[in-house]
């Protein structure tokens, strides 16, 4: 992934120079993630030409982003991973782009905001979208192409991507799980790393057993596991069955209460008022501590068990509804006017299931922050093909998943387990202790009350109410993230 500044004035010329880790031409410069590495070429016949490509692993073409540059112009393309997000913007005949939005903080107005994009957000409505929540600034989404010229910057969406929408009928005597198998560790082979030193995010659920298995097969030489533990009597089955995949696979395992780091926690990311992205993950504090653990270790890769959930579910991409939203009684009038327009100009279906590519973006830049290249083997492209052919009896209830943790000699507990891990508990203690002192002073001074996306007295009796009552609404905090992610851009 990559970050850049682009003049157009530059762009006359092709002379780019390798200075330190960019590469500058004039004014304008070019310069990876440090996990990532630029493949250049230039072309210095009639038409100069120079072409970059970032690409993240071994054999496959999928996780990339491609930037040809000729006299006057630049495209940026991207592949259909989506790993890590690009945003760019654009003015005065500059592009800028990072996959960092907090680089791009000059350019970010909290009183210029996509107000569709704003309703999203305080209503749990996300959409995967070139759109983002500032005016002019923009994600470059799976397979699209952005287009910068002497008329500005324009985002170009590919066609639909092409799905299985109905599940073959297996031959007699194939067992889906040996393919399965095979093709994850073989996916999981692929990942770039210099000197297998690697990491897995190992909850203690099905989808992580799947990846951490495969990991162990993969034979790195290095593998350490980190998991977030949750609390109350869950918490100690969750420990119970991470223990049992740990001593499995032989990993050096870490563990990090997550109640220590709640949202809105004292010395994380919010309270510090640290620049953020606004559409962070809830538990991001938790998560940074998970980085920082594996950082310290040299891992150059983290496996996450992401999109587990969607490559198991049942339903026809043709008629798949979107939930209804839970109703948020402290709405502004401009966010209800909003709302008619949430599912506006999004982009077409993806190889990868929506929510994880979402998901990708709001996770994924605090692993590259902190030199990790994040990598989620069960949405691979020929892994979501697979389960997309897969009859629906070996998907419900994850039946395939917690088979091959069977054959692994783990125990039922360990396949099957009777109370999955969940943070609601983490993020009621972020709200309770941490959050509500926050929306104090949100009451006080606020962004998205001043411009009108939030009504001042709904949400003052909500704190009101949110005192005696035994769970605070979880839907505080995605007003209270977005604010105090706001303001750390101010």
């Amino acid at each position: 992934m990559l970050s850049m500044r682009l003049r157009l004035a530059d762009l006359q010329e092709l002379k780019w120079k390798r200075h330190g880790g960019r590469w500058v031409n004039g004014e304008s410069w070019i310069e990876p993630a440090n996990v990532s590495a630029l493949a250049m070429e230039v072309n210095d016949g009639q038409a100069p030409r120079l072409r970059i490509r970032v690409k993240e692993c071994k054999r496959e073409e999928a996780d990339f982003v491609a930037l040809t540059i000729e006299p006057g112009e630049a495209r940026l393309t991207a592949g259909v991973f989506g790993t890590a997000p690009l945003y760019l913007t654009e003015k005065d005949g500059e592009l800028h782009g990072s996959w960092d939005l907090t680089a791009l903080r000059p350019h970010l107005r909290a009183d210029r905001l996509v107000p569709r994009v704003v309703a999203r957000t305080l209503t749990r409505q996300h959409r995967y979208t070139s759109e983002t929540l500032f005016e002019g600034v923009y994600r470059l989404t799976e397979r699209a192409a952005a287009m910068f010229t002497t008329s500005g910057l324009s985002i170009h969406y590919p066609e639909p991507a092409e799905h299985v929408l109905e599940p073959r009928t297996l031959r007699p005597g194939i067992d889906p799980l040996d393919a399965f198998d095979e093709l994850l560790t073989d996916v999981i082979r692929q990942a770039p790393t210099a000197t297998g030193c690697v990491g897995v995010e190992l909850s203690g659920g099905a989808d992580s057993a799947n990846v951490a298995l495969a990991v162990k097969a993969a034979g790195f030489p290095k593998a350490y596991s980190f998991g977030l533990l949750v609390g109350g009597s869950t918490g100690i089955q969750q420990r119970e069955r991470r223990r049992a995949l740990v001593e499995r696979c032989g990993f050096h395992d870490t563990t990090t209460p997550a109640m220590q780091h709640p949202p809105f926690c004292p010395g994380g990311v919010r309270a510090r008022g640290k620049p953020h992205d606004p559409a962070g993950a809830f538990y991001q504090e938790a998560f940074d501590v998970v980085r920082e653990q594996a950082a310290a270790r040299r891992c150059e890769i983290m496996f996450t068990g992401s999109g587990g959930d969607e490559i198991n579910a049942y339903h026809s991409r043709k008629q798949a509804e979107l939930p209804t939203p839970e109703p948020v009684a402290w709405l502004g009038k401009k966010a209800v006017r909003a709302l008619a327009d949430v599912n506006e100009h999004l982009a077409p279906i993806p190889v990868l299931p929506v929510p994880t590519l979402m998901a990708f973006g709001m996770h994924n830049p605090g692993f590259l922050r902190s030199g990790i290249w994040p990598v989620s083997p069960l949405v691979h492209p020929r892994i979501v093909r697979f389960m997309e052919q897969l009859p629906y009896e070996h998907k419900r209830g994850k039946a395939m998943f917690r088979e091959r943790i069977r054959r692994a000699g783990l125990p039922e507990w360990v396949a099957a387990p009777a109370e999955p891990e969940n943070f609601l508990a983490v993020l009621e203690e972020g709200l309770r202790f941490y959050g509500l002192p926050a929306l104090d002073d949100m009451l006080k001074e606020s962004v998205l009350l001043d411009l009108g996306y939030i009504d001042g007295q709904a949400l003052a009796q909500a704190r009101k109410d949110a005192d005696a009552a035994s769970v605070v609404p979880d839907l505080l905090c995605d007003a209270l993230a977005l604010e105090v992610g706001l303001r750390s851009l101010m």
